[in-house]
């Protein structure tokens, strides 16, 4: 089953995600809401549409902008809508 561990800790988990660039999509219901906060950080996919950003806690360190996702996608990412993708040092295991 595929997992999102940063920092030793398991934050995502599950065997639904979608693959997109190389990125594994979750559902947001596989994430472990205790480790993740709000961020105000966005950025823009010409084809994808606007991201959101959660910034990591674990253990008392952070990871700012470790998460994204997309709020409202366009009709070519429907299949990513409601789902968070990893990067900065998230890892992904299969």
């Amino acid at each position: 089953m595929p997992k999102a561990v940063w920092n030793g800790q398991v934050i995502a988990e599950s065997n639904d995600t979608v693959v997109v660039e190389g990125n594994h999509y979750f559902p947001a219901d596989a994430i472990k809401k205790e480790f993740y906060k709000e961020s105000d950080m966005s950025s823009m996919c010409p084809w994808k549409g606007k991201a959101s950003y959660y910034s990591l806690e674990v253990d008392g360190k952070e990871n700012k902008d470790a998460a994204w996702y997309y709020p409202e996608v366009t009709e070519l990412a429907k299949g990513i809508k409601g789902r968070v993708a990893f990067w900065k040092g998230v890892e992904v295991l299969d």
